[in-house]
């Protein structure tokens, strides 16, 4: 069965792809999040035309078909388009099946845990932690995981003292039982972070995410081995080669892939699985709500090398106004600190059609 048609539905943060087979079986994906428009044209005019006509089956040798056509131009933007092709394919098949993803790669429905990941540095440590709290009295959410530094801060806090204070205000001021991670999205450099890591150690910390700017390994490697926490990175990697040196060189302690930046769920399934070889955590960045996160999560259901908590933004219209009703429902609602996988087929969840009418609409279709 071969594709027919790849039609496109974007606004400026998010665009969904519908693939359609010859005989009409339909499935629908995501590109990644941010200059979205950017990105379906790159979909139209340098993924599409290499898959229309083409036998869907197997998605590895589909994506390395476009990846090995369009070999002048590796990197983020491309594998940002191939993610939309490679969700859809896996939707289609999970409908195709009558399977929802997760079961398609080993994997199970039902609960699965959260950490409330906070997006804000304009916010009070104070606030903070009220906001914290509220979220772990109300949806029994137990983990929780801010911003430390600025970002790409070149060793310059948000404001001047404000990581020692909302890294002591966060500690004294949530339950002993509530696990804390932070996120320094690599602003610091090797002897800032492992200074703030000794900071972070004292005040139970557990996780310290992109201490140093994530394109100097060696850097993220000295805090690695001079810190007993876990060290975690590898968001912004879409390249397989670099994963294999991470690993190889044990950069960090938990690997973070994100399923849009890499290209979809296939290419994810491989560093996961180059991640478990090397003895591992994999812990997805997933940090809003859109298709990356319904897909982390069936993800996270099927690795056996699954970090303990699902990333789950805790931002609301304010910060993410972009977010707001794209999907009918809510598949994101967590009850008892946990989100739920959905037994129905594909990835389960059913796009607002109001969204998808008020989009800039594109196709290419096989004649």
């Amino acid at each position: 069965m071969k594709i027919k048609k790849l039609e496109t539905f974007t606004k400026t943060y998010v665009s969904f792809v519908k693939t359609t087979l010859e005989d009409g079986s339909v499935g629908y994906g995501q590109m990644s999040t941010y200059h979205a428009d950017i990105t379906a044209q790159i979909f139209h005019k340098q993924v599409a035309p290499w898959v229309l006509g083409k036998s869907w089956h197997d998605f590895s040798d589909i994506e390395n078909w476009i990846l090995e056509k369009e070999h002048k131009f590796p990197g983020s933007y491309l594998l940002r388009a191939i993610a939309g092709l490679d969700t859809s394919l896996w939707d289609l098949r999970g409908k195709l099946e009558e399977k929802p993803v997760t079961l398609l790669i080993g994997g199970s429905t039902g609960a699965l845990k959260v950490y409330g990941s906070s997006m804000k540095r304009d916010i009070t440590a104070m606030d903070e932690a009220n906001r914290f709290n509220k979220l772990f009295h109300e949806k029994g959410i137990g983990a929780f995981k801010y911003r430390i530094g600025s970002e790409c801060g070149r060793g310059v806090d948000e404001w001047e003292g404000r990581t020692e204070d909302i890294v002591k205000t966060i500690n004294i001021s949530l339950d002993n039982s509530v696990k804390k991670l932070v996120d320094a999205n690599s602003c610091f450099s090797s002897e800032q972070a492992i200074e703030i890591g000794k900071l972070l150690e004292d005040n139970n910390v557990i996780h310290f995410e992109e201490p140093c700017p994530y394109w100097e390994s060696e850097q993220t490697k000295e805090v690695t081995n001079a810190l007993s926490i876990d060290v975690a990175g590898g968001e912004q990697d879409c390249d397989l080669r670099i994963w294999r040196d991470m690993v190889e060189r044990k950069i960090v302690n938990i690997f973070q892939p994100d399923v849009m930046y890499l290209g979809g769920l296939t290419r994810t399934l491989q560093v996961a699985k180059i991640i478990e070889e090397g003895g591992f955590i994999c812990t997805p960045h997933s940090a809003n709500l859109s298709l990356v996160t319904i897909c982390t999560m069936h993800l996270l259901k099927a690795i056996p090398n699954a970090g303990p908590y699902l990333e789950l933004s805790i931002e609301d219209e304010d910060y993410y106004p972009w977010q707001q009703k794209l999907f009918l429902d809510n598949p994101f609602l967590v009850e008892n600190g946990c989100v739920t996988v959905s037994e129905k087929p594909g990835w389960g969840i059913d796009i607002n059609p109001d969204w998808i009418n008020s989009a800039e609409y594109q196709v290419s279709e096989f004649k």
